[in-house]
């Protein structure tokens, strides 16, 4: 008996519409497309499930917060369940200047938003988490801590009360080789 095919009609829809919202856009000065940071964290969200509106989520997860696209235009185009998820992964728009004060308070809101996320908004989180994790972690290989000059703050302890206040955050995943990958790459980054 034959396989059914796996139907990927929404995850094809959703790449197409995140390739779209990022076009001509690169990656934090890397000299890539932006587009290929929503495809990293989609493959590692498909190493913990094959839910379609989760690994749509994933491709998604920066649309709203860097493009000019909405969350109605995601609920509208991908339903409600896609537009929650998308939505824990959007960061507020912050009204003050973008200072210290700021980026601290915008980074513990993120933590906050993700440890009372769904499990299923988890795993989208740490799919983006860790693909930022593992730049970080190329990056700090090449270059150590003169990483840090490249971030708004500069301060490595800040990155790494960050990147550890997301590992507690994402704690009910601690199961899946995507964490433990994840938690691998902090301790390597941010060792003593």
């Amino acid at each position: 008996m034959p396989n059914k095919p796996l139907d990927t009609t929404l995850l094809d829809h959703a790449i197409i519409f995140a390739v779209r919202a990022h076009a001509g856009t690169e990656r934090r000065s890397k000299g890539f497309p932006y587009i290929v940071h929503p495809l990293e964290a989609v493959e590692i969200v498909a190493t913990m499930t094959s839910d379609q509106e989760l690994l749509a989520a994933a491709v998604l997860h920066d649309t709203v917060e860097d493009t000019s696209v909405t969350l109605e235009q995601i609920c509208a185009e991908f339903g409600e369940r896609v537009a929650s998820i998308v939505a824990v992964e959007t960061d507020e728009p912050h009204q003050s200047p973008d200072n210290l004060e700021n980026w601290r308070a915008r980074k513990q809101a993120a933590i906050d938003r993700i440890a009372a996320a769904s499990h299923d908004a988890k795993i989208v989180a740490l799919g983006d988490k860790l693909s930022n994790m593992r730049a970080i972690g190329r990056d700090y290989d090449i270059q150590g801590d003169n990483l840090w000059t490249l971030f708004h703050s500069k301060d490595r302890k800040d990155h790494e009360w960050h990147y550890r206040g997301l590992a507690e955050a994402l704690h009910e995943l601690h199961d899946t080789l995507a964490y433990r990958e994840f938690e691998k790459l902090i301790n390597h980054v941010f060792h003593s």
